[in-house]
């Protein structure tokens, strides 16, 4: 899951009340749809700041509710507005993730270090995606080789 450190970090995520927070803004149909249907309560989750001086991952989050409809999609003072969204047939859905380990940072130059992670979406050529599935091959290998948890 990617945020941009200076709209809402990791460290916001350790501040946050209960160390949770919903994954709200998500307007991205494939995006949205990864978050929607293959994630789950309990999944962990790569914290990844984008869009900053060094990309990277920041620590490790945790999926903390079922998918629900992104309230932001109705209200009209909001950035992530959307005219064509209704209660009854919203379009947005988001979860929310909760803090689950603060991690020394992986910038995105080390893990593209690496032929493990050579087919890692988040590492292919024009990927803009706020959410992507990481492989668990991937998975095990970034947690125990760079972050050596």
């Amino acid at each position: 899951m990617k945020s941009e450190p200076h709209e809402f970090s990791f460290d916001d995520l350790v501040k946050a009340p209960g160390k949770r927070t919903p994954w709200f803004g998500v307007r991205n149909y494939q995006a949205r749809n990864f978050m929607r249907d293959q994630m789950q309560p309990d999944d962990p989750v790569f914290f990844y700041h984008s869009s900053c001086p060094e990309p990277g991952i920041a620590g490790i989050a945790e999926v903390a509710s079922p998918p629900y409809p992104d309230a932001t999609q109705f209200d009209v003072k909001s950035k992530y507005y959307d005219p064509a969204a209704t209660p009854e047939i919203p379009r947005w859905f988001h979860v929310d993730v909760k803090m689950a380990k603060k991690t020394p940072f992986v910038s995105l130059a080390e893990l593209r270090c690496h032929r493990e992670l050579a087919g890692m979406r988040l590492l292919q050529k024009g990927n803009r995606l706020s959410i992507t599935p990481v492989d668990p091959r991937e998975w095990k290998f970034i947690t125990e080789k760079l972050l050596k948890l």
